[in-house]
């Protein structure tokens, strides 16, 4: 297993989505969701909504892959032939192999449509089988039912919620519910019940 580099492109890649390194040249690729869905980031911590939102959320995202914080992902539908959001690991704790994985959000035409577990099932084989991961974590709004159903439906533990622990985009306080995947669980079932899952 070769070590985990930042620099390296990393594409993932099946038969209904192709996952690469997101690049400051998104812009045109993604500028329709934030002029015409701005709801799309109604839970989000980064707001990537209006061209500026845009630009600052892209800039921010290729920042922090330099400085070897975060790996962002464009996300592109091979049934659609469009780019339909973003993705990426955070956090990455190569020295305790861990890490989270969040940050997503896919177009409104893109959701319920099988490609987040598409994604999802790319992330974590190449967290647990080519990265040498041990946890995946992940984290959402206790208030983001949606997102918390989809995590949950890929196999997601509940571990608890950490009360009060940042800024709503409206300056509110938010409560951020915890879960993960170890793998020991991805390599003991999880792995082939989310394969069964990735043609519905």
């Amino acid at each position: 297993m070769d070590p985990f580099s930042f620099s390296d492109q990393h594409v993932l890649e099946n038969e209904r989505v192709v996952l690469r390194p997101l690049e400051l040249n998104d812009y045109e690729n993604l500028l329709h969701f934030s002029l015409t869905e701005p709801e799309i980031w109604k839970f989000s911590l980064v707001q990537a909504i209006g061209e500026e939102g845009l630009r600052n959320y892209l800039k921010l995202a290729v920042e922090a892959r330099t400085t070897e914080k975060e790996y962002p992902f464009i996300v592109f539908d091979k049934k659609t032939n469009q780019y339909a959001g973003s993705t990426r690991f955070y956090d990455i704790q190569l020295s305790n192999k861990c890490l989270q994985l969040g940050f997503t959000w896919y177009g409104k035409n893109f959701q319920g449509t099988g490609l987040n577990k598409n994604c999802k099932y790319l992330l974590l084989q190449f967290a647990f089988e080519e990265m040498g991961m041990e946890r995946v974590e992940f984290r959402a709004d206790n208030d983001n039912k949606k997102s918390i159903a989809a995590m949950k439906s890929i196999g997601c533990s509940v571990e608890g919620v950490l009360r009060s622990n940042g800024f709503k985009p409206d300056g509110n306080r938010r409560d951020s519910i915890v879960l993960s995947i170890l793998k020991t669980e991805w390599e003991s079932g999880l792995k082939k019940s989310l394969e069964s899952k990735l043609g519905q």
